[in-house]
């Protein structure tokens, strides 16, 4: 499927206004694994005919890495930036493909003058499943296939999202099996808080790893994301246990694509 994503300077250059900005996050930018999840976006995006934009090289960081490693300046320098941006163009509704940027976006931009609607992925796709434009088929069957959902800290226990990434999971007639820890209680990954970016800290096991032991107990063929951060952790655990070809790690994002063949 080949289409152009258009920015928001060209649509403002054509005088024109999207219905929705996604907003891409370094990860979805920069890092090779993500990119896919992005591209897979903008695919439903672009099937549904929802008029949206980017801000391309006009997006930086939100500033949530530098604001739980406890620079608050740096924070606050990042989401001036971001806002005086996001405001110049009017924007209303924002989308994006990484719980940090919606919980950063949401949460706290309000305080520094940044006051948008801010939806996940996954709730876009909940959405549109309820009003029956994406319907999973016409690509790859999950049915009867196991799938467990990994709940990222930041969407589910930050700011209350269960029901969205699982009711994508629920239209494609697939075995949905939870780990024990889930939801409210679910267990991080352990990259949230900027620890993606440093080396763990002295113990007797990595916290991804035994993430991966709890999904693999319940002998997944699937292992469902909803985050860029959790997907490289996920992804490094069952590297780690050696179990590529069994299990894949994918993003709902992902799966929704597959399902409806795009």
């Amino acid at each position: 499927m080949e289409f152009k994503v258009p920015t928001m300077a060209e649509l403002m250059a054509a005088g024109e206004e999207p219905e929705i900005l996604f907003w891409v996050g370094c990860a979805g930018s920069y890092d090779e694994r993500a990119q896919k999840i992005t591209r897979d976006i903008c695919k439903i995006l672009h099937h549904v005919g929802i008029k949206y934009a980017v801000l391309g090289t006009e997006e930086s960081c939100t500033g949530d890495p530098a604001k739980r490693a406890g620079n608050e300046f740096l924070f606050q320098m990042q989401a001036m930036t971001n806002i005086e941006v996001l405001n110049a163009y009017n924007i209303k509704k924002i989308v994006t493909g990484c719980p940090h940027c919606f919980n950063t976006i949401k949460n706290e931009y309000p305080g520094l003058g940044g006051t948008y609607e801010v939806i996940h992925h996954t709730q876009l796709i909940q959405d549109l499943i309820n009003e029956g434009k994406l319907k999973a088929e016409g690509g790859e069957s999950f049915k009867g296939r196991k799938i467990t959902y990994h709940d990222p800290c930041y969407l589910g226990r930050a700011n209350g999202i269960y029901e969205a990434p699982r009711k994508a999971l629920e239209v494609l007639d697939a075995q949905l099996v939870e780990m024990k820890r889930c939801k409210s209680n679910g267990l991080c990954c352990g990259a949230g808080g900027a620890q993606m970016f440093k080396e763990p800290e002295k113990g007797n096991k990595d916290i991804n790893v035994e993430r991966i032991d709890e999904a693999l107990q319940t002998n997944p063929q699937v292992i469902a994301a909803g985050c860029p951060f959790c997907m490289t952790m996920l992804s490094d655990g069952i590297k780690l246990k050696d179990k590529e070809q069994e299990v894949k790690v994918l993003d709902i994002a992902e799966i929704t694509a597959r399902a409806n063949g795009l």
